[in-house]
């Protein structure tokens, strides 16, 4: 199977859709009285990527066929054709037994199991995770079957935007956004810490009820030397009444044609499927930071949602292609942000002559075209396109500046509104999950520093080989898209093109100098 092993099917989803058995009394619909982000969930349905009537592009089902998602009732009105749920039933409230077998609802235990590893997953949930739990409530994805809850994903219920856990101390003006994520190491062992950054004046410290745009910026991961950049994605929502926030939708995008080892798929889905599946969930493997837009009005989330819509049915009929450096999570996740009208400042490239010496270089030294034209497009490629990073923190000051009047660039019409909105700004840190794989660590913010971090001898470097995924030629709609050209060659001409004339006019000058010379001596 292209997506999910076999086993995963016969464990997962099978039971899901066709049990009968009767459901335990705690354990509710996974859409019933739930939000898809922006979206009440009752006008979802869930199905299986199989499905013959659904509303999604016929592409996007492909990459789910073996998988649970939930689509729109009717076609009526503007909404995600697909949202990747990947389970049919929901708990809330509850908490690991001793031994962690079990979870208690309701005065009674019900056995929990865990959704089975993927073969290719190097790393799952073990006894430090179960520890980790433990100590909290927890709202738990999963299937009833047979009496027993079979769970995939876990969410501690105490990752709250009020309360004790809400910080309400501002960022000065002269502190950093970069700052925050450096912060205790990145955050990778600490507590959970949400911190409001800035209020508005009169406002009302609780924000329950408010709509959300957020950035959601991922570390590096301990044990992949090629993730030392980490993720970037950007969710809309709203703040639960109690300051959750589980049910965001993250407009998740990852390269289509390649299989992921941890069964990740560009999509939409949920915060809890984001960060915490236990195959899939970002936070697993590395530290996240979440930057937090909360709004009174939600015009401005359902804008950008509106927008990137339209990117996921071109992205899976292949009508573009996702590429590390030229078009990337970051990249595609920008554009379309700056589509709306939010104008965030660009920081330009890394340094085009510095990725001309490294065409060269990298071809000489690793004997390679293709290694030369990767690292010239990465050190070639506008930085806030480029480092999920980079672009965390130039959206975060640009709307800190919004925030605090600080005179800038004329506004457009979109940034008046966000601004003109905008009630608080929130600044979220959630830790690793410890399990079986290494800690990460915050994400590199530039070229130069993922030199520092990773080993000069590539031979040295820890890589995860992952195998290439076909887009099935009966699926195509148009063409397939021309393959990246990097600008390389182009830029490799012109260097030698100047060093020619260069030389050359070194020669023409001595040549010309000689001759001058021999006149004077002749005279």
């Amino acid at each position: 199977m292209t997506r999910y092993t076999a086993a995963m099917l016969a464990l997962w989803l099978v039971p899901a859709l066709v049990a009968s058995a009767p459901v335990p009394s705690g354990v509710r619909d996974a859409l019933a009285e739930e939000r898809l982000g922006l979206f009440p969930g009752r006008e979802y349905r869930l199905t299986g990527g199989r499905c013959s009537d659904c509303p999604a592009p016929r592409q996007a089902l492909w990459y789910f066929e073996d998988d649970l998602v939930a689509v729109p009732r009717d076609t009526g009105g503007h909404r995600p054709s697909l949202v990747w749920v990947g389970a049919p039933d929901l708990l809330s409230g509850v908490r690991l037994a001793p031994g962690g077998g079990a979870v208690e609802l309701e005065g009674a235990t019900l056995p929990l199991e865990l959704a089975p590893r993927l073969r290719t997953n190097r790393s799952y949930y073990d006894a430090t995770s179960a520890a980790f739990f433990s100590r909290r409530p927890l709202r738990i994805r999963g299937r009833c079957e047979d009496s027993r809850f079979v769970a995939r994903q876990i969410w501690p219920e105490d990752y709250r935007l009020a309360g004790p856990r809400l910080d309400t101390r501002p960022l000065s003006s002269g502190d950093q956004v970069a700052s925050l994520i450096t912060a205790k190491g990145g955050g990778v062992r600490a507590p959970f810490e949400a911190r409001v950054l800035w209020q508005r004046p009169g406002s009302t410290p609780d924000l329950a009820g408010q709509s959300v745009l957020a950035l959601v910026l991922s570390g590096a991961q301990g044990d992949d030397d090629e993730a030392h950049g980490g993720h970037f994605a950007i969710a809309t929502g709203g703040v639960g009444p109690k300051g959750e926030w589980h049910d965001w939708m993250v407009n998740n995008f990852y390269n289509l044609d390649s299989v992921s080892e941890k069964g990740i798929v560009a999509a939409r889905v949920p915060m809890d499927h984001y960060l915490t599946d236990l195959n899939s969930g970002q936070s697993y493997y590395r530290p996240v930071y979440v930057l937090a837009l909360v709004l009174r009005q939600p015009q401005a989330a359902r804008r950008y949602q509106d927008s990137i819509d339209p990117v996921y049915d071109r992205f899976y009929r292949h009508e573009f292609q996702y590429h590390h450096a030229a078009l990337n999570c970051t990249g595609i996740s920008m554009d379309a942000l700056r589509g709306c009208g939010w104008k965030i400042p660009r920081k330009g490239p890394t340094s085009r002559t510095k990725a001309t010496a490294a065409f060269f270089y990298m071809w000489a030294k690793e004997r390679s075209l293709s290694k030369g034209e990767s690292t010239f497009d990465y050190l070639s490629e506008e930085q806030t396109r480029l480092l999920p990073r980079a672009a965390f923190e130039a959206a975060g000051h640009d709307v800190l500046r919004m925030a605090r009047g600080t005179p800038g660039r004329v506004p457009t019409e979109y940034e008046r509104a966000l601004a003109e909105d905008l009630t608080a700004v929130v600044f979220i840190r959630v830790p690793q999950i410890p399990s079986s794989r290494a800690w990460g660590q915050y994400p590199i913010g530039s070229f130069s520093e993922y030199q520092r971090r990773v080993p000069s001898d590539t031979s040295k470097w820890k890589i995860v080989s992952v195998d290439a995924r076909a887009f099935p030629e009966s699926l195509r709609d148009t063409p397939a898209p021309p393959p990246h050209h990097s600008r390389a060659p182009f830029y490799a001409a012109l260097a030698i093109g100047g060093v020619g004339t260069g030389l050359a006019a070194t020669a023409y000058g001595v040549r010309h100098w000689r001759a001058r010379v021999r006149a004077r001596r002749a005279a």
